[in-house]
């Protein structure tokens, strides 16, 4: 039985953001569509190409996506939302982009489907709407050209499929509320259909990926499964693939379905491989997911050796990445500027790739009776053996300083209800007070004054003056639009969260390490490598800067704790807990000081709160407990007038509304532009313990543009959920991705209409 290796997926994004480039040139009239088809033809092409010659024996097909592969589904299932629809037309990659990017018709805003978070990633995902009377067809015929475009090649090929009962359940029904199970037969029959097609072009897997199979599934969606696979089985190997988590709670119906193999993600779960082997039907393949998709360590492969073992000449098994390797970054190749000794510590996709190579040409000479590979495993690991006594990753200093961290204040001084009218006193903000959430545009200019200043082309003084130049743009700006709470706009900063792993101890940072968040959105995650502190203030000086232009209070904006553990690449000696820990104690350094030096309104962004959340219902409570006290021990030292906000977006509300209330911040906005009434029902519910709020009114990823009137609306939509006292009015997320003329419509309008319902609610 010959062990052989494949991949769950593979980075579409490309080794230099080119997919980025060329849907961004697309979407600004830069380049037509048959130059953004070549492009990601090209890379298609490179990236097979790369993984055969890496030694995978399976090519994945139909991971590639022009914005996300949910969407693709969508399409080629013929769900598309009617706003979105023209049915004068066929569908067209422009029908896909009106779906996740939203357009006007007829000076009418059509908006986009909602976004949301791809279970517990930094991936977002378009989310598919139902109507009862849904009807799905087969069309928008990419994955088939893809599968063609392959098999020209001569690539032995596994598509991969989103399942119908993970397509169903990731989804939103829309309008009058029904039961979203009810389509699957008509759903299955397109199923049915697309393996037919399968069949003819003599494909012998598919990837069939349930993810949803790792959650506490309710009885009737476990029950589907034995419907759905018993209808779908037969046309061709179902290789049924989960990832994320565990699914041994799910063993008892999964070994009932009819399917060919299990992919198990043996990295994010606990599951003992011998016990899933024992379980499963003798007949199926076991594809062990024992590369890590989700983060850059060299994995131990001769640990992992030692426990598959066992099982060579027992039962058939590949070995795979524990999910798509979507996100990681390409090629460690690229990275010229990291120590030698540090990269030999990692691992990119395409070493990733030969990974599992190597470890199935280790378990196919087990197989022969031969060891020889399997000294190569254990060289191959040494460096991150070593780790363990390296000064780069432990700080004794930070370990005594997390051993007295509950002599730290854990809550406030006083309640809610004393703070507010302290801060009302202090700031005498208006009803409904305005803000932003915190960037405003990252101009190419601005890029290329940081990118001068890190090369060294231009001195200290140089790149103080051009910073300091640009925030006093943005203050005039937000005076001129007579915004009530100001920000600086950090213009010094790239991004979020690498700016500040870039001024803490314990991070480093990578040229090339880029991944996809969604669309043509890629962020590079920081890599924490060991103990993390601060050891002089981050933000201060650019802040308080800022607030010496203008009277009007400005907000410090820093990032929360478990945001930035939870978008940078993680060390995996030690817990999560330990590491937001960490972290907390350094961003409660900048609390103080930015308190000290006059600031006095704080923004500590979260977004990631709900997106690291365990994806079984028994496990979040844990969590939960230590994330808020995460976020408490990093707000709660300051005096009871400052006023603290926390900004969360594109996440489950509903899921940790209880424990968004325990954060006790005085202001929490989130994005509520793409959602449905859901949320602010949920917050209706909770009102009378939840501080001040500020669902986003308009969405800034959209090219849409609110009008004054659309603004009236929802701002009036919003106060039946919410008291008018509590209330405050900002946009759905930062500035930065859009243009200032832009940036000055919307928000001009936003103000607009602010002023015009003060005074019919005064």
């Amino acid at each position: 039985m010959t062990i052989v290796g494949h991949t769950l997926g593979f980075p579409r994004i490309g080794l230099h953001r080119e997919l980025k480039y060329a849907l961004e040139n697309y979407w600004n009239g830069k380049i037509q569509e048959d130059k953004l088809l070549e492009i990601g033809r090209t890379l298609r092409m490179r990236h097979w190409k790369q993984q055969k010659d890496s030694g995978i024996d399976w090519i994945p097909v139909g991971d590639f996506a022009w914005y996300d592969h949910v969407l693709t589904t969508s399409l080629m299932l013929n769900n598309i939302p009617n706003r979105h629809r023209s049915f004068q037309e066929r569908l067209t990659l422009n029908t896909l982009f009106k779906v996740s990017r939203g357009y006007s018709l007829n000076k009418k805003l059509i908006p986009p489907s909602e976004m949301k978070k791809w279970f517990n990633t930094n991936y977002h995902y378009i989310v598919p709407e139902f109507i009862e009377t849904q009807e799905f067809k087969l069309n928008w015929t990419q994955l088939f050209d893809e599968i063609d475009e392959a098999l020209s090649l001569k690539y032995k090929i596994k598509p991969i499929l989103l399942g119908p009962i993970s397509y169903l359940w990731l989804g939103k029904v829309k309008g009058k509320k029904f039961n979203r199970l009810s389509l699957l037969p008509a759903l299955l029959s397109v199923y049915q259909d697309i393996l037919t097609i399968f069949q003819k072009k003599n494909i012998d897997w598919v990837q069939i990926d349930e993810p949803i199979l790792v959650l506490e599934l309710p009885s009737k969606w476990l029950e589907a499964y034995l419907n759905v696979y018993e209808q779908l089985h037969g046309k061709i190997k179902l290789l049924l693939t989960t990832y994320f988590d565990s699914i041994y709670h799910q063993l008892n119906i999964i070994r009932q379905l009819k399917v060919d193999g299990l992919h198990v993600d043996l990295v994010s779960s606990p599951d003992n491989v011998s016990l899933i082997h024992e379980q499963l039907p003798k007949n199926w393949i076991l594809s062990a997911g024992v590369i890590n998709g989700r983060n850059i360590w060299k994995t131990n492969l001769h640990s992992w050796f030692k426990k598959l073992s066992p099982l060579v000449g027992e039962r058939k098994i590949w070995i795979g990445s524990s999910c798509s390797l979507l996100h990681s970054p390409i090629d460690l190749n690229m990275e010229k500027k990291l120590d030698k000794h540090i990269t030999e510590w990692f691992a990119f996709a395409l070493q990733k790739c030969s990974e599992i190579k190597m470890l199935c040409t280790a378990l196919n000479y087990k197989n022969k009776n031969d060891s020889t590979y399997e000294d190569i495993l254990n060289q191959y690991y040494i460096a991150n053996n070593l780790r363990s006594h390296s000064t780069t990753v432990h700080n004794i200093q930070v370990k005594k300083r997390l051993k007295h961290i509950n002599k730290i204040p854990h809550s406030r001084y006083s309640p809610y209800t004393t703070r507010v009218i302290l801060q009302h006193k202090k700031f005498n903000l208006p009803l409904f007070p305005t803000t932003t959430i915190g960037s405003f545009p990252q101009t190419e200019e601005i890029r290329q004054l940081r990118s001068n200043f890190k090369n060294n082309q231009i001195d200290e003084k140089d790149y103080c003056v051009g910073i300091k130049n640009y925030i006093k743009q943005i203050i005039a700006e937000q005076e001129k639009l007579d915004l009530d709470v100001l920000v600086h706009g950090e213009p010094e900063r790239n991004d979020m969260v690498e700016y500040f792993g870039e001024n803490l101890n314990g991070f480093i940072f990578t040229q090339n390490g880029w991944v996809q968040s969604y669309g043509s959105r890629c962020v590079k995650p920081p890599v924490i490598i060991g103990d993390i502190s601060r050891s002089k203030p981050i933000t201060t000086k650019w802040i308080n800067y800022a607030q010496s232009l203008t009277n009007k209070p400005i907000k410090g904006i820093l990032t929360g704790p478990v945001t930035i553990m939870s978008w940078s690449f993680l060390r995996e000696d030690i817990q999560r807990k330990i590491i937001a820990l960490q972290l907390a104690l350094s961003i409660r350094d900048e609390v103080i000081d930015l308190e000290k030096s006059g600031i006095r309104i704080i923004q500590i962004d979260e977004p990631a709160l709900r997106e690291g959340l365990p994806l079984k219902n028994s496990n979040q409570k844990k969590y939960l407990e230590w994330a808020v006290n995460v976020f408490k021990i990093t707000a709660s030292s300051v005096k009871d007038d400052t006023q603290i906000h926390t900004h969360m977006c594109y996440s489950e509300f509903s899921d940790i509304i209880h424990a968004i209330i325990k954060l006790d911040a005085d202001v929490i906005s989130i994005e509520a532009s793409r959602s449905d009434e859901k949320i602010l029902e949920t917050i209706q519910h909770v009102a009378i313990n939840l501080n001040a709020i500020g669902p986003g009114i308009y969405d800034i990823h959209s090219i849409n543009e609110p009008t004054q009137n659309d603004l009236i609306e929802k701002i009036n939509q919003l106060l039946k959920y919410i008291p008018k006292n509590r209330l405050w009015i900002n946009p759905d997320c930062g500035l930065k991705t859009r243009s200032w003329p832009e940036i000055k419509r919307s928000l001009d309008n936003m103000v607009s209409a602010v002023k015009i319902l003060r005074k019919q609610y005064s």
